[in-house]
């Protein structure tokens, strides 16, 4: 018997809680409804345990999330949180956002894809299960792993105490500037982050700490 959390049927009925949408009939829960709760039963028949967490289902082995569902305006997801480590072969599985670097998910626009793809659900889902067991965990890239970008390095050369303030904060208040400085491909949109983000590095803060 499938062991359902009575704080997940909220968010069927009324959303994840995180816009405007929220507990209204436009909310963008409502358009995924059927891929969403049969990816629900999939998930819950591993003997994962159903949680709410972050307005979201999240499914859990002991401490450890190891899966979630997500719904967004053009499709619904499934999110292997150690996706990185698992095998892969017929290229299902997709980076959420171009520099993930643990996540993995698989994007659903049908109910009837979740159906053809089951058996791949299946295995991807006990696969990340044997992840956690075992405890394994996705080796992440350092700073100092990521090329400095050309507009960095030259407010660093016309500015020493910039250049200082930005190694002097944590490795990943460095990651998280040089990812969302790399991200835009025009110089004068590279530039202006830098610009923009000056403060924050100078105060010792991460992109997130405003």
């Amino acid at each position: 018997m499938l062991k359902y959390n009575p704080k997940v049927d909220h968010f069927f009925l009324a959303g994840c809680g995180r816009c405007s949408l929220y507990n209204t009939s436009a909310c963008k829960v409502h358009s995924w409804t059927e891929p969403l709760q049969y990816l629900r039963e999939i998930i819950l028949e591993s003997g994962l345990t159903e949680e709410l967490k972050w307005g979201v289902p999240c499914y859990t082995f002991g401490k450890h999330n190891v899966v979630m569902l997500g719904a967004f305006k053009d499709n619904c997801v499934i999110s292997f949180l150690k996706g990185a480590l698992m095998i892969d072969p017929k290229g299902i599985l997709e980076k959420p956002g171009e520099n993930s670097q643990v996540a993995r998910i698989i994007r659903f626009t049908s109910h009837n894809q979740v159906i053809s793809l089951e058996m791949e659900i299946n295995t991807f889902i006990q696969e990340a299960l044997e992840i956690e067991k075992k405890g394994l965990k996705v080796e992440l890239k350092k700073a100092e792993d990521y090329e400095i970008p050309i507009e960095l390095q030259e407010q660093f050369d016309k500015d020493p105490s910039f250049e200082k303030a930005f190694k002097s904060l944590t490795p990943g208040r460095q990651r998280g500037f040089l990812l969302h400085f790399i991200q835009p491909k025009q110089t004068i949109t590279r530039t202006s982050r830098i610009q923009k983000c000056k403060d924050l590095i100078y105060a010792g803060k991460g992109l997130n700490d405003r």
